[in-house]
């Protein structure tokens, strides 16, 4: 697929840039390289991106976008989310093609995670 003006990174703030890479490398198999110590970049999410040092965060009742991952397992995702100290923001509700439940990261960056297993 040609790269020509499709999305092709994303930047999160952070305010711990160390929580978040142990929190994403520990439930998504994230991997990082740091530049310098208020940034780092993230590979292994099906998009790369990275987190810039912020005091500011990114949810959906501000009118951030949402960036949504996909799971085979939505239980399992979320015990493992929880587990590295995600909050669970939304419960697991279904929508019609799925279900899915929304978290935030150490930051308090919300996300949400959909499966259209049952």
């Amino acid at each position: 697929m040609e790269k020509h003006e499709k999305i092709d990174y994303v930047e999160f703030p952070a305010r711990n840039i160390e929580a978040t890479k142990l929190f994403f490398s520990s439930v998504f198999g994230w991997t990082f390289i740091d530049y310098g110590p208020e940034y780092t970049a993230f590979s292994g999410a099906g998009l790369e991106g990275g987190f810039y040092k912020s005091d500011l965060n990114s949810t959906t009742d501000r009118g951030s976008a949402l960036i949504v991952f996909y799971s085979k397992e939505l239980e399992r995702t979320m015990e493992k989310i929880k587990k590295a100290g995600g909050k669970i923001v939304k419960p697991i509700f279904t929508f019609p093609g799925g279900r899915r439940f929304h978290f935030t990261d150490p930051n308090g960056n919300e996300y949400a995670v959909w499966s259209d297993v049952e």
